[in-house]
């Protein structure tokens, strides 16, 4: 995955930094990081949640394929609702984000796709083979996971 050396969290442009400033003023800050060499934009389900994603989309939908878009999965998201601390990295979940997510993302492909959080309910083994048919079906290009353990990796890099 080639990308700039500097990076772009979304997190902050609408959501967890306190008072955001308004959208079209937020489109333009993310326009401008690729017009300044920005290719990585990182951004996650749930943050908003749901709303960081569909702001990244729309920033980013003129610069399609010129730019790499993460995303994250893996916590309890209801109708919208995120459950605070409850986290759901089932089969089922991933895809249903998986796909949401390539709408709100307006994109083909997920570059980089990671579990948020490891789930102590699910098998990091399903996690990485329900990624890994995601990928196969060119929903998704490469896996990753936030705040593991070596052998935890080489469990899910074994699938």
């Amino acid at each position: 995955m080639n990308v700039s050396a500097l990076g772009f969290g979304v997190m902050g442009a609408n959501y967890n930094r306190g008072i955001a400033p308004d959208r079209k003023t937020m489109i333009a800050l993310i326009r401008q990081a690729v017009e300044h060499g920005v290719t990585l934009f990182d951004t996650a389900q749930v943050y908003g949640p749901l709303i960081n994603e569909e702001l990244a989309g729309e920033a980013l939908a003129p610069y399609k394929g010129k730019v790499a878009v993460t995303t994250k999965f893996g916590h309890k998201i209801v109708n919208g609702v995120y459950e605070h601390g409850k986290l759901d990295s089932t089969p089922q979940n991933i895809r249903k984000v998986a796909e949401e997510s390539l709408k709100r993302l307006r994109v083909e492909s997920i570059e980089l796709f990671y579990q948020h959080r490891f789930d102590p309910e699910v098998p990091i083994e399903d996690v990485a083979g329900t990624v890994k048919d995601l990928i196969r079906e060119g929903k998704v290009k490469r896996f990753g996971l936030c705040e593991v353990g070596p052998a935890t990796i080489r469990r899910a890099h074994a699938v």
